[in-house]
């Protein structure tokens, strides 16, 4: 169970800020798909990084997801269980 309880901290360590990779969107221009999950993280942190990646610019929010559910594992030494929460959001910078 210590093991168990220490990769999770230590995955939500490491999930500490939103992620962005580039992509590109319907009209052909480029844009990035930013993600934010997790039980540390929030809608705020996928804005301020659409923020840092865009400047001054702005952006345009063109598709935004999320989704919640939970988690259930176990072996001989028990269940384990937690929640999965997926927030992920698609921003073009404003030209």
């Amino acid at each position: 169970m210590r093991i168990t309880l220490m990769l999770l901290l230590f995955a939500s360590i490491l999930g500490g800020c939103a992620t962005a990779s580039k992509t590109f969107t319907a009209d052909g221009k480029e844009g990035y798909n930013i993600t934010c999950s997790g039980s540390a993280l929030n809608w705020g942190m996928c804005y301020e990084k659409a923020g840092d990646l865009c400047g001054s610019k702005g952006y345009v929010v063109l598709e935004k997801s999320g989704d919640q559910g939970a988690l259930l594992s176990g072996n001989q030494y028990g269940l384990y269980a937690g929640s999965v929460i997926n927030r992920s959001m698609i921003v073009k910078c404003k030209e």
